[in-house]
């Protein structure tokens, strides 16, 4: 089943086939997908008859996945509920005053210098939507993400962004014009004992088949110190909309303050880390999964050198596979705020699939 979902840097929805052909002649049940982003390797797991755990620290990144693994029969209740809260009426609010631009001659730059991602039709729309969400569910549950990832997947065929919320383009482009209007996702119903968890994939103890890892890649460009793909920050809108706790913001993007690199949350990760031996680290950790078979997901311009990895695979583990393929980088190589670090590459851009068994 092809799910709808947010854009999202390093999506694997273009390699899911070969990510499939590389599964395939495994015997295996019960899978982990240990940074599942935006779920569409988790769903993809499900619509292979595996039993899925999905995890991920971004709260969004769960309510996606509880969504897509885990809502059941009740599709005539929550398309209704959408059904409503499409009916609501627009509202200035919260989102509106940070968030909503007019059309000023189709520049999203206001009147206080900075450019908006959303349209004000939008933001009135999603003021008087996400409210009422809390008012129909107080308390987090599976009903509450669907409705959630109906919002979100809704907003993001309206933002007016390059694929991230670092920065927002300064023209109104042609999509962020439109009405926001809500869907109900698309899922369907087995009977298997899927899980999602919203927390570090240290935390995790449980034996699986398969462990699927696609982690933050970081970036072997030496022109910077670290990244520029910071998901916290990458997607704070997202985490916003979710929790909608209206927090405090800084930067021309409004960014939450919770997402700033001096914050626990905007750290970056242990995989995209300055000190070559805690990435080093990081990933024997995640050989040490109690897993028959270990699957990764890593491209040649990572934090981590490509062949060091393999070789670090193969010396604690069997090798099964090694594949490798040419794959466009995401969006944000490309874009204005990355181009005084740009360097050029001799190699070109190549994702690997690395399936690998314990000996």
């Amino acid at each position: 089943m092809k799910i709808k979902t947010i854009r999202y840097s390093g999506s694997k929805k273009k390699i899911l086939q070969k990510i499939n052909d590389i599964i395939e002649p495994l015997d295996i049940q019960d899978v982990l997908d240990g940074f599942s982003g935006s779920g569409r390797v988790s769903a993809n797991f499900k619509d292979k008859g595996l039993c899925v755990t999905s995890n991920d620290m971004a709260i969004y990144s769960k309510v996606l996945n509880d969504t897509f693994l885990l809502a059941g029969n009740n599709r005539k209740e929550l398309s209704d509920k959408i059904d409503y809260l499409n009916s609501l009426k627009p509202t200035d609010g919260w989102y509106t005053e940070n968030y909503g631009g007019e059309y000023n001659n189709g520049l999203s730059v206001q009147s206080d210098g900075l450019k908006k991602p959303f349209y004000i039709d939008v933001t009135r729309k999603l003021d008087s939507i996400r409210d009422e969400i809390d008012k129909l569910y107080p308390n987090d549950c599976v009903d509450k993400s669907v409705l959630l990832t109906s919002l979100l997947v809704a907003l993001d065929g309206r933002c007016n962004d390059l694929g991230h919320h670092v920065s927002y383009l300064k023209k109104w482009s042609k999509k962020s014009l439109g009405q926001l209007f809500l869907e109900l996702p698309k899922w369907y119903v087995d009977d298997l004992d899927h899980k999602v968890y919203n927390k570090n994939v240290f935390d995790i103890d449980e034996s699986f088949d398969l462990v699927y890892f696609d982690p933050p890649y970081g970036t072997s460009n030496q022109k910077t110190k670290t990244t520029r793909v910071r998901y916290y920050s990458y997607y704070h809108l997202w985490t916003t909309v979710v929790k909608n706790d209206k927090p405090e913001l800084f930067g021309v993007s409004k960014r939450r303050e919770d997402v700033s690199s001096d914050s626990k949350e905007g750290a970056i990760s242990e995989f995209e880390h300055l000190k070559d031996d805690v990435v080093l680290d990081s990933f024997k950790r995640l050989l040490n999964f109690n897993t028959e078979y270990t699957l990764i997901s890593y491209s040649n311009r990572s934090k981590m050198d490509i062949n060091k990895l393999i070789e670090l695979i193969g010396d604690t583990q069997q090798l099964i596979e090694v594949m490798s393929f040419e794959h466009q980088e995401n969006s944000q190589a490309h874009s204005l705020i990355n181009s005084k670090y740009k360097t050029e590459y001799k190699d070109k851009n190549l994702e690997y699939l690395i399936l690998s068994k314990k000996s």
